[in-house]
């Protein structure tokens, strides 16, 4: 077949030794190599010295150039490629060219996949139990991929490649990704030579959070229809010439990561009127599952004997019993979810084409993951034009409410998610969805891949369990690279996944899988696969039912399932009272591996890790005060107003002729705060999820010269406390906010809800100006640059502290959720 192979080659040198052109590969076990000894002669005078220079580090002659692919929140049946509905022409063409893989599985969430993809690791292993605005304080949660773990781009890099990332990252620590830094835990400190694109889990693409290596940057800015999906491919593009005409004999390394199909779902309008003309959706989500498994089995993709397991009417409401506006609100959610996955697909296309149009293609090993989980249904059951609204405990906005974004939906005035019941479908044949860890729909990914000079069994399908841990391993057999032993001076963990690359060849279609055994767990839901077998618990929560008490004992209340994969592709049949002994097995194996990778201590907690404390620039602090204009402070390392009373002061000189413009704000358009001038009048306006907005207002413009402005709150609940005794009552609640003007009272309003849980994670916290979105579109336009003179702006924050009493009532009462309801279940467990 001529793979590069194995990792133990031997060395591979060109030109003379000590001359400037001379080069030569590494062992790799050391990174960075150590420097080879002086081989030239050094006398008194340069005339009679002979200089030499150490050979240039080179990869393997015959290691490709890697495209490593992975899209965001997409399910098995969301691909044509896969049975799906929705074109995917540049997956269907690497697939033609290469290989199709129907058992590939990811860790059920964004973050740790994306961790486990680019370290060869279990997401725990390397800190990302769960993604890095939930880490907490323990080995497997923490969000910090230890120096002990190096990455592919790391490895690669120090081997001599090219490594770049694009689009999403992600594996950044939420409390690490201000400009203060530190940088280690950001791409460009991971061993990805350049990155373009945002930080976070998800990002408006119209107006995106957006970075080159660490410095965020604009360039939508007098663009308008400016998309970052199709702005990530020309800079990848960009970045590909120019590599190759700096050194077209040095391999790239490329992790592509569109925002796509993660929420907010952003295509241009040119595509959501190409899938609305294709009239994909008219007959509803449970024909869409029909008519994607109808394919998949044509296709062969799935088993011939596959079943689906029945629509779940518990939990979503069958298309014939929806009224016609929800029907006409879901047609069009689902048609711009499909337009962004299309659109996507289509811009993938033009970076590979890249590397066609400078002849490289056939050296390039592309492989493209579909989905980093399922597709998501944190849209819950009626979708959301306000994905922030779902982070804050609301997630079935009326549809009629909703009717208000219809025809913006998808633009930058929605941050829009769809019907749980179309996400049902797009993860066809299996059932659940992102974030649950014990189904396939949550897990069960797909994948092609493609090396022209390599894979020559073309259109072929590859059943053999692989795991996003695999893919490291597999890149470094197809390199000829060695896993290093040692980086920068610290012995690596070993990499626990294993190479796939024995697929690619023809004679190898049918071996046996060689991983043969992986755990699943993810936020209290777990399961174990073992040599076909699979062991998972029952799923005792919805996505979107993430603001409840959590399981107190997530790894023994629960209902065990057990499936032979072997016989039920699709995990429709529980077997689990005909294998009791099985079972019992495979539990013990379960917390082997749980030990072993860093899994405990268990948490089913989702919302509640949201506002958890980490180790920010904020921790300990409770005052805060700025003398000069900032922005691009994120949420993850500004000063956390949410469930506590804080006052506002700033200290302002107004010129001649008034001040106008924004002294503080944090968040934008779908929530957050902004305290600001407008005409001359002092503002103070909450953003309570693009539904409602509370705003205060002094009666006239500020006279020229120095004020002092203060926004006092107080609130009612008892905070962030309430939470150690698995009962969210703290979070939310009631209080008064009053504006002041030179310590006159001019405006108290009372809040009867608050915003609990976060504020718009893709918006920062601004001073003297507002990036990105603003809080306000009938107020003002960003950047809304204040005139006046900010002489200084202090915050302090006053939490909530538990008295004994309240202790004590906490741990007498029954457990509470977001909205207060008593909860008389905790994600309910066996009987």
């Amino acid at each position: 077949m001529g793979l590069v192979g194995s990792s133990a080659m031997a060395l591979e040198t060109t030109g003379t030794p000590g001359a400037p052109d001379a080069t030569t590969t590494i062992s790799g076990k050391q990174l960075p190599a150590p420097a080879p000894k002086f081989g030239g002669v050094i006398k008194h005078d340069a005339l009679t010295s002979k200089p030499w220079w150490a050979p240039r580090i080179v990869p393997p002659k015959k290691a490709p150039n890697i495209l490593l692919i992975i899209t965001d929140d997409a399910g098995f049946g969301v691909p044509s490629t896969f049975g799906g509905v929705i074109p995917t022409p540049t997956m269907d063409k690497i697939a033609n060219a290469g290989l199709r893989y129907n058992r590939v599985f990811s860790t059920a969430l964004c973050s740790p996949t994306r961790a486990a993809l680019i370290t060869g690791r279990n997401h725990h292993s390397v800190g990302f139990g769960v993604i890095s605005e939930q880490s907490t304080g323990f080995p497997g949660y923490n969000s910090i991929i230890g120096k002990d773990k190096a990455t592919i781009g790391r490895i690669l890099l120090d081997n001599g490649y090219c490594t770049s990332w694009f689009g999403k990252d992600h594996n950044t620590p939420a409390f690490a990704a201000s400009q203060v830094g530190p940088f280690d835990q950001w791409p460009t400190g991971m061993g990805f030579e350049y990155f373009y694109g945002f930080v976070g889990g998800d990002s408006n693409q119209w107006q995106p959070n957006l970075f080159r290596n660490t410095t965020q940057i604009y360039p939508f800015e007098g663009k308008p229809g400016w998309n970052l999906i199709t702005g990530m491919a020309d800079d990848a593009i960009a970045y590909i010439n120019r590599m190759h005409q700096t050194d077209p004999s040095k391999p790239i390394f490329i992790k592509y990561a569109p925002g796509a199909t993660h929420a907010p779902h952003h295509p241009t309008k040119e595509w959501v009127d190409k899938i609305h003309a294709m009239h994909l959706f008219d007959d509803g989500y449970n024909k869409l599952r029909e008519r994607i498994y109808e394919n998949q089995k044509r296709l062969g993709v799935i088993d011939k004997d596959a079943k689906l397991t029945p629509w779940p009417n518990e939990v979503l409401k069958p298309w014939d019993e929806l009224s016609p506006e929800a029907k006409k609100l879901f047609i069009r959610q689902v048609e711009v979810f499909a337009a962004y996955a299309a659109y996507s697909d289509h811009e993938i296309g033009r970076v590979i084409k890249a590397f066609e149009d400078l002849g490289r293609l056939d050296d390039t090993l592309i492989i493209y993951i579909n989905g980093d989980n399922g597709t998501s249904a944190e849209g819950g059951p009626l979708g959301t034009p306000n994905e922030v609204a779902f982070f804050n405990g609301i997630n079935e906005i009326p549809v009629d409410v909703q009717m208000k974004w219809y025809d913006v939906w998808g633009t930058e005035h929605t941050y829009n998610h769809m019907s749980a019941g179309w996400s049902w479908a797009f993860d066809t044949p299996f059932d659940w969805f992102k974030q649950n860890a014990s189904r396939l729909g949550g897990i069960n990914q797909n994948m092609v891949v493609s090396w022209p000079a390599h894979i020559k069994d073309k259109g072929a399908l590859r059943q053999q369990f692989i795991h996003v841990i695999d893919v490291v391993p597999t890149i470094l057999e197809a390199t000829g690279i060695s896993a290093p032993e040692v980086v920068d001076g610290i012995k690596q963990k070993p990499i626990e996944g294993t190479s796939f690359l024995y697929t690619f060849d023809a004679k190898n279609a049918k071996a046996p899988s060689r991983h043969k055994t992986q755990y699943f767990e993810m936020m209290g839901q777990w399961a174990l696969y073992d040599q076909g077998w699979l062991l998972s618990t029952k799923v005792n929560r919805a996505p979107w039912q993430a603001f409840g008490a959590a399981n107190p004992d997530p790894l023994n209340n629960q209902v065990f399932q057990l499936y032979d994969l072997t016989k039920d592709f699709s995990q429709a049949h529980d077997i689990a009272a005909q294998h009791p002994d099985k079972v019992k097995e495979l539990r013990a194996k379960f917390v082997a591996e749980a030990k072993k990778y860093q899994v405990f201590p268990m948490d089913a907690s989702v919302a509640a890790r949201v506002v958890a404390p980490r180790p920010n620039i904020t921790a300990g602090r409770t005052e805060f005060v700025y003398t000069t204009p900032m922005v691009g402070l994120p949420q993850g390392d500004s000063p956390f107003l949410l469930d506590s009373s804080y006052t506002i002061t700033a200290e302002v000189t107004v010129p001649e002729g008034g001040g106008e413009g924004m002294i503080l704000t944090s968040g934008g358009r779908f929530g957050g705060y902004g305290f600001y001038l407008l005409k001359g009048k002092p503002v103070f306006l909450w953003n309570l999820v693009d539904l409602k907005r509370i705003k205060w207002e002094g009666p006239e413009a500020l006279t020229p010269g120095k004020h002092t402005l203060e926004f006092d709150f107080k609130y009612d609940g008892l905070g962030l406390g309430t939470l150690a005794f698995n009962n969210m009552s703290g979070l939310g609640r009631s209080g008064v906010g009053t504006l002041k003007v030179d310590g006159k009272a001019v405006q108290s309003i009372t809040m009867k809800r608050t915003m609990p849980m976060i504020l718009q994670w893709d918006e920062s916290f601004d001073i003297g100006s507002d990036t990105l979105t603003g809080v306000n579109d009938a107020d003002y336009k960003p950047p809304f640059t204040l005139t006046a003179k900010l002489d200084k702006l202090t915050i302090k924050v006053d939490r909530p502290q538990l008295t004994p009493e309240d202790i004590k009532k906490l741990e007498k009462s029954m457990a509470e959720a977001l909205d207060g309801t008593p909860l008389r279940r905790v994600q309910p467990g066996p009987g």
